[in-house]
């Protein structure tokens, strides 16, 4: 008998009711609840009131962040199987809960830099809608322990992020941008579908720790199947973490996207890729290591280079070409949090930590450099890199801060959290006897101060001419919206504290955190 054949027996005569652990799922289900409830009250609240349904948003944000506090020891798991009670299909581990974390703060940060945007130009009920919808979906994926679940969180995640892009209406470049967005990320997603049903038919399971077992005992007719479901699984979750070559998409989509969700996508849209590509690969997957290893080996050693070279080939003259070059900062950084998932491969899974600990320091400093950004476009709704020139001389704290976060990019002083970061990468590579990876890393973290430097000069250097100075300098003087200014000011504070008090963020490096 198969193993599908006899996993379907022991589903029809064994009785299939589940536990449901409420406070286990709270963190997600609060933002879903809240989203719905926002959608309905849409309806009713007249338009001047549409403001309030932004701070409806950022406090039940807020809330599900609270919500994971009781569950810090990381110990609960909930729809478990009744005929294999440690089968289960959400579980609030540490590993979870740091990326649930990670999601709803962004999601937090993005909300504090959106509400001035509805009130603006986005329709405000929709808008609250798909953020938190979103975000829902991405606290879901990092608790998933089987594929099903791992795919609809995946999509739940995804699908309100393209009608995020498009919201612009009449912005024909939103719209374009959004086709683009979708239409990839269908294909990745049906390709990865078509990984999990032969993944499905080789083991006759979903469950990723069930699924792990069984494939390290394949039968000989089955191994070719086995491994087309591996790698086709892996594509999908490759795209959503814009690793080349599936990372076209990236500045496109950055470029027509409404600020605040190009940065929602930078941060939280990789972290929900980078979760289900560390589940699949070191739960699920284990048994094939020798494969998907040196795969994500190649794969973190492409993304960087091809991401760094991007960003210096970036004119700093063209429009959007600071939202461009952080689009494919982007794309790089993606190249180094992909390191420790193929040293994962070649030691153990604590080298997984140290993805986890460089996506939190990134999330941060990332979320403040598009907050600057969505102020300066305030006036400077062309975006270039050009129009950062003396924006000491206007917004001193601003250019002071905007410094800070480009620094902590490159991994130089005082960005101390930056480099910290890339350390533990760096190190994570060499523990692993990947030797040609690091040297690979070293070259494209050179690559990348060239970028990062020329930027931070542009701040401080004086206006072009004082007469034309002065014309352009008035508006930027005006009164800053105070949630954006709040939004820059949190991950500024972080930025600084966490650059001298790492520990709370790198403790994650040195721990097997499933």
């Amino acid at each position: 008998m198969t193993p599908l054949a006899t996993a379907a027996t022991q589903s029809l005569s064994a009785p299939v009711v589940q536990s449901v652990d409420w406070l286990a799922i709270a963190p997600p289900t609060i933002a879903a609840l809240v989203g719905m409830l926002i959608l309905v009250a849409d309806l009713f609240v007249p338009e001047r009131r549409k403001p309030l349904l932004g701070y409806a948003a950022i406090a039940g944000l807020a809330l599900s962040v609270l919500s994971l506090v009781p569950l810090r020891k990381g110990d609960r798991s909930t729809f478990c199987l009744t005929t294999a009670p440690d089968a289960c299909s959400y579980t609030a581990d540490h590993f979870a809960l740091v990326i649930q974390f990670l999601v709803l703060g962004g999601a937090l940060l993005t909300a504090l830099l959106s509400v001035t945007e509805t009130k603006d130009r986005l329709p405000a009920g929709e808008y609250w809608f798909l953020l938190l919808s979103s975000a829902a979906g991405a606290a879901l994926l990092p608790a998933s322990r089987d594929l099903a679940t791992l795919v609809v969180a995946l999509e739940v995640a995804s699908l309100p992020a393209f009608a995020l892009v498009g919201m612009r209406r009449g912005d024909r470049m939103s719209s374009e941008s959004a086709l683009k967005f979708f239409l990839s990320s269908v294909t990745a997603t049906a390709v990865m579908l078509l990984g999990v049903s032969f993944v499905y038919a080789t083991t006759g399971t979903l469950h990723l720790t069930q699924v792990a077992t069984r494939l390290d005992d394949v039968p000989g007719q089955l191994e070719t199947l086995a491994q087309a479901g591996v790698a086709l699984t892996l594509v999908g979750f490759a795209f959503k973490t814009a690793a080349v070559p599936f990372h076209f998409w990236v500045p496109d989509t950055y470029v027509g996207a409404p600020l605040p969700v190009a940065a929602y996508l930078s941060v939280v849209g990789k972290a929900v890729g980078f979760s289900g590509l560390i589940l699949v690969t070191v739960i699920a997957f284990p048994a094939y290591a020798d494969v998907w290893g040196p795969a994500m080996a190649v794969l973190a050693a492409l993304t960087m280079t091809v991401g760094n070279v991007a960003a210096v080939r970036q004119s700093a003259t063209r429009a959007w070409s600071a939202v461009r070059l952080l689009a494919w900062s982007s794309v790089a950084q993606a190249g180094y949090i992909l390191v420790p998932i193929a040293a994962a491969a070649y030691s153990s899974d604590d080298q997984i930590g140290s993805t986890v600990a460089y996506a939190l320091m990134y999330a941060i400093v990332n979320l403040g450099a598009f907050a600057v950004v969505a102020l300066v476009a305030r006036t400077k709704p062309l975006n270039r890199i050009a129009d950062y020139r003396g924006l000491y001389a206007t917004r001193p704290v601003t250019a002071l801060v905007m410094g800070f976060f480009l620094l902590c990019l490159a991994g130089l002083p005082p960005g101390i959290i930056g480099l910290f970061a890339k350390v533990t990468v760096f190190s994570a590579a060499v523990d692993a006897g990947l030797g040609w990876l690091a040297v690979v890393m070293g070259v494209n973290v050179v690559i990348a101060l060239y970028y990062y430097l020329q930027w931070t000069a542009v701040l401080f250097r004086a206006p072009e001419g004082a007469p034309e100075a002065a014309v352009e300098g008035a508006p930027e003087r005006h009164r800053a919206p105070a949630l954006v200014t709040a939004t820059i000011a949190i991950t500024a504070v972080a930025g600084i504290l966490l650059s001298g008090w790492p520990q709370p963020v790198l403790r994650f490096a040195a721990v097997n955190l499933f």
